[in-house]
C-alpha cells in the first residue's frame, strides 16, 4: 500500500496524533510499561480495529476481565478512530453495555467508528468481541480539545 492510499494516510495521521497527544495512554500508549499497548489499524470503512491479549493483572472476578478494563479499550478505540480522522477530542460521556464476561488469556478484538459529527462534538460507537461473540458495546460523546 503506497503512502497516497487513503488508509495509509489515515494510519499515518493516527500514529502521529497518538504519538503527540497520547504517548503514555494506558490503552494505546507505546511508552507505558503498565499499559495494554494496543495497536489500532484503520479499516476501509473508516473504523479502527485492534486485537490484543490482556494480562492476568487486569482480572476482576477469577478468570474474567475487570469491567473498567473492558471499558478502557472501547474508549481507546473510539479515541483512536477520531485520531485517524485528524481529530483530538476528550471523552465527555461513555456508556458501556456489558453483554457477556470477557475471559482473561483469550484474544480480544475491538472496533470503533464515528456515528455522527457536529464539530466540536462527535458521537462514536464501539464493539468488543472474543471468538467473534459480542462481549460489550459502547457509545460515547467526545468534545474536541480547544
Amino acid at each position: 500500500m503506497n503512502a497516497s492510499h487513503p488508509i495509509a494516510l489515515k494510519q499515518s495521521r493516527l500514529k502521529s496524533i497518538r504519538t503527540d497527544a497520547h504517548p503514555f495512554c494506558i490503552v494505546c500508549g507505546q511508552s507505558n510499561p503498565l499499559g495494554l499497548g494496543v495497536k489500532f489499524v484503520c479499516e476501509e470503512d473508516g473504523s479502527v480495529s485492534a486485537k490484543f491479549l490482556g494480562h492476568p493483572a487486569l482480572e476482576g472476578f477469577e478468570g474474567l476481565f475487570h469491567g473498567g478494563m473492558i471499558a478502557s479499550p472501547l474508549d481507546g478505540a473510539m479515541t483512536n478512530c477520531l485520531f485517524a480522522s485528524g481529530i483530538v477530542a476528550l471523552t465527555g460521556e461513555l456508556n458501556v453495555r456489558y453483554r457477556l464476561p470477557v475471559l482473561i488469556g483469550e484474544e480480544i478484538c475491538v472496533r470503533a467508528w464515528i456515528e455522527r459529527s457536529w464539530p466540536p462534538l462527535h458521537l462514536l460507537a464501539a464493539v468488543l468481541k472474543q471468538r467473534d461473540v459480542v462481549k460489550a458495546t459502547a457509545t460515547a460523546k467526545f468534545m474536541e480539545r480547544p
